[in-house]
């Protein structure tokens, strides 16, 4: 597990940046969060500044970001215009896949885009029907506002409009998970689901499987072979304080991006 530098308060989520005097405070994605955390540890160790971290959704942070509830907003997903003020900035720190995963004792080892697709929208139902066992499909998905789950719905075309909105093709009926960790222990524990968590996030408890036979590697996704990838971007306001601009130096410099590389994710410099 790795340690979570100095979860806010809901409290301090409340209070403006200025009133945490030396602080730099962070907040969005579950999924940058993962990678933000050591980040910010090591920076601790090396600056002797405090960096806390929250994991509140892409969404969340998108709007922290704009409404200066925290320094610094992360987000999986492409911002999209409207959620940004003139003065805001967005900084691109790493790249990430984003894995169909299955369980251990699943046997089908590779499924396309398209059948993926059709197994989010419950137009493919049963494992028998990609090459598994017969047994019904357990679809697991994330929460609604979470990044990883914008991106996999932009990516594996799992949109539709209707009234001129767009709103989800996922099937209803799918489990839903917050957080890359809920997702891995519903996928850990059944051997008939399947989800999509952070790339990152794989460990030995659940398998990535190939899409359209390609690995879901780092290589794979820097050479753009592995589709199912988005960036990992981070939100500041242009009037930031410096200590918030500080640590995102230190996030771009060649020590920062040693650290996303050394947690599984694309440096992008």
């Amino acid at each position: 597990m790795k340690k979570v530098i100095g979860l806010l308060t809901a409290v301090g989520l409340m209070a403006s940046p200025q009133v945490l005097a030396g602080t730099v405070t962070v907040s969005g994605s579950t999924s940058v969060a993962h990678v933000m955390e050591v980040l910010a540890e090591n920076y601790q160790n090396v600056s002797n500044k405090n960096v806390e971290v929250q994991s509140t959704g892409s969404s969340a942070g998108i709007r922290a970001a704009k409404d200066g509830t925290s320094m610094i907003g992360m987000s999986s997903r492409n911002v999209k215009q409207s959620e940004l003020s003139s003065d805001t900035k967005e900084i691109v720190i790493a790249r990430d896949g984003i894995a169909a995963a299955v369980n251990n004792a699943n046997p089908v080892k590779n499924l396309t885009q398209e059948q993926i697709s059709k197994i989010y929208r419950g137009e493919i139902k049963n494992w028998s029907e990609v090459g598994g066992e017969s047994r019904p499909i357990v679809v697991v998905t994330r929460e609604n506002g979470s990044g990883t789950r914008g991106a996999f719905e932009e990516i594996m075309k799992l949109q539709r409009t209707i009234n001129g909105h767009k709103v989800t093709a996922i099937i209803p009926t799918a489990q839903v998970g917050n957080g890359n960790g809920m997702i891995k222990t519903i996928v850990a524990n059944n051997p008939y689901a399947i989800g999509y968590i952070s790339l990152g996030s794989v460990d030995d408890s659940l398998r990535a499987i190939d899409v359209d036979g390609v690995a879901a590697t780092d290589d794979n996704i820097a050479a753009g072979d592995y589709q199912i990838a988005r960036p990992f971007i981070v939100l500041m306001d242009k009037n930031a304080p410096s200590t918030a601009q500080d640590f995102i130096e230190y996030i771009m410099s060649a020590d920062g991006q040693g650290i996303v590389a050394s947690e599984g994710y694309i440096r992008v410099q």
